[in-house]
């Protein structure tokens, strides 16, 4: 296995730039350092030469080619660092990388005499920048974290270079532009996680074609529909909640027999619940909520193994039937704020051992329900699946490259995703968004990647 203008530049480079330290980061800074990246770009467009590493001079001498490699890498990115208030790079400096805060070490994949850097893990420290290509001399690492910081720009092409990683998060920071397509051309990757971000446009068909377990691009703004081919997928985890995508849920979600948790809230979704939802026999969280779908729910007997069931916030009608209040893994299921007009006695029974949320729909004897000049409108006039059409998106608005303003936040959405592994940590990321779900995606990776840093922090701690 392989191992891993001028005048206007002169005037950025000389003038002083400094943040306050703390979490607060504006358009106009967000735009500076952005702009400062693709500054740094420069000729190569985010990528490095193959050969870039013996082209820098260093001051200090190190015998591991691959040391040196992410020496090099780490000073630059060093540079690219405008505020650190928790001073976690503060160690970033001298020949040692592997000594350095959030960086851990092992024995290479394909040399375990060689020692190199196999993760970087800093996570909420509150760290405004920018990544530059010289991360892409990082070939051997398989863990990169950095959520809950400020870092702002583009993701740079050099990170293709990265064959051996396995988990990318960079959620909750302020990232823009396209769909990163560099990380679809990442050809271990298992864990993609770029939520709560400011990435926009499409998703793109090629996502549901890589080998990957989790998916997480909530709280962007993406458009355009889901891709149809969202069914190809074989990922056991994934969340696209609270963009502005628009049209039906694919048919070919029926295809995902791995699949255990899909997240699909406050995404402009409508038309009916396709029946394919019903051969989803392994998903255990199921949330549509808050779009505009409508027609029946009967797709909904077949998802035998959900626990969490969320409906709710949408215009669908009909009958809830006994099948649905009776699923044997059911432990919450929200319907409230449709059009129903009925639910089985058992939905009712069941209420010692299921928590279900049936206001504000059309129920007869049902309390905080809908008025019934409200719900003849749309009871009186049933929606006929077979010949209903999708709707689509709009046309999206043209944005900076900083991005929007946060300000129309109110509540949270808490998506935890845990591991299997021994010496693994939790990743919880936490922010304010427009609508609240919470999920716990279990999964258990056991790849040759994880476990290299699991082993590393067994290690350390026995010492």
């Amino acid at each position: 296995m392989q191992a891993l203008g001028c005048c206007l530049l002169l005037l950025l480079l000389c003038t002083t730039f400094t943040l306050p330290t703390s979490t607060a980061l504006s358009n106009a800074d967000a735009h500076s350092i952005a702009r400062r990246q693709l500054l740094h770009f420069g000729e190569h467009d985010g990528d490095i030469p193959d050969d870039y590493e013996i082209t820098v001079n260093i001051t200090v001498t190190i015998t591991n080619t691959r040391l040196r490699r992410a020496y090099v890498a780490f000073k630059a990115w060093k540079s690219a660092i405008y505020s650190d208030p928790y001073n976690i790079t503060s160690s970033w400096h001298g020949p040692d990388v592997c000594t350095y805060n959030g960086v851990f070490c092992a024995p290479a994949l394909d040399d375990p005499l060689v020692s190199t850097v196999a993760g970087v893990d800093i996570n909420s420290g509150d760290i405004a920048g920018y990544l530059p290509p010289e991360l892409g001399l990082l070939s051997d690492v398989a863990v990169f974290h950095i959520n809950s910081n400020r870092f702002c720009g583009i993701i740079p092409k050099s990170f293709g270079r990265l064959t051996l990683l396995h988990e990318i998060d960079i959620s909750n920071n302020r990232f823009v532009g396209k769909f990163p397509r560099v990380l679809l051309t990442i050809p271990n990757l298992k864990y993609m996680d770029i939520r709560f971000n400011d990435f926009e446009g499409p998703i793109p068909p090629e996502l549901f074609e890589k080998d990957l377990d989790a998916i997480f691009l909530n709280d962007n703004r993406f458009r355009f529909n889901i891709p149809e081919n969202l069914g190809d997928s074989p990922a056991s985890v994934v969340v696209i909640a609270n963009n502005q995508l628009g049209g039906c849920i694919p048919r070919s979600i029926g295809k995902m027999t791995g699949l255990n948790e899909i997240v699909l809230l406050n995404s402009g979704l409508s038309g009916c619940l396709p029946q394919e939802i019903s051969l989803l026999k392994n998903v255990t969280v199921f949330h549509v909520g808050s779009n505009s779908l409508s027609g029946l729910p009967t797709p909904l007997s077949g998802l035998a193994a959900v626990e969490q069931l969320d409906v709710s916030g949408n215009a669908l009608t009909g009958f809830i039937p006994a099948n649905i209040c009776t699923l044997p893994a059911l432990k919450n299921f929200t319907f409230s704020t449709n059009y129903f007009n009925g639910e089985a006695i058992e939905c009712l029974i069941r209420r010692k051992d299921v928590e279900v949320n049936d206001g504000d729909n059309c129920i007869p004897n049902r309390p905080k329900q809908k008025g019934k000049d409200v719900c003849a409108a749309v009871v009186n006039k049933p929606v006929d699946c077979g010949k209903s059409k999708c709707g689509s998106s709009a046309t999206p608005t043209p944005r900076c490259l900083t991005g929007g303003d946060d300000s129309s936040t109110t509540t949270t959405i808490t998506i935890t995703a845990e591991e299997s592994v021994s010496g693994r940590e939790s990743i919880s990321t936490t922010k304010t968004t427009s609508h609240q779900v919470t999920t716990i995606a279990a999964r258990s990776v056991t790849t040759t990647a994880t476990i290299i840093i699991a082993s590393l922090l067994a290690t350390t701690t026995a010492t």
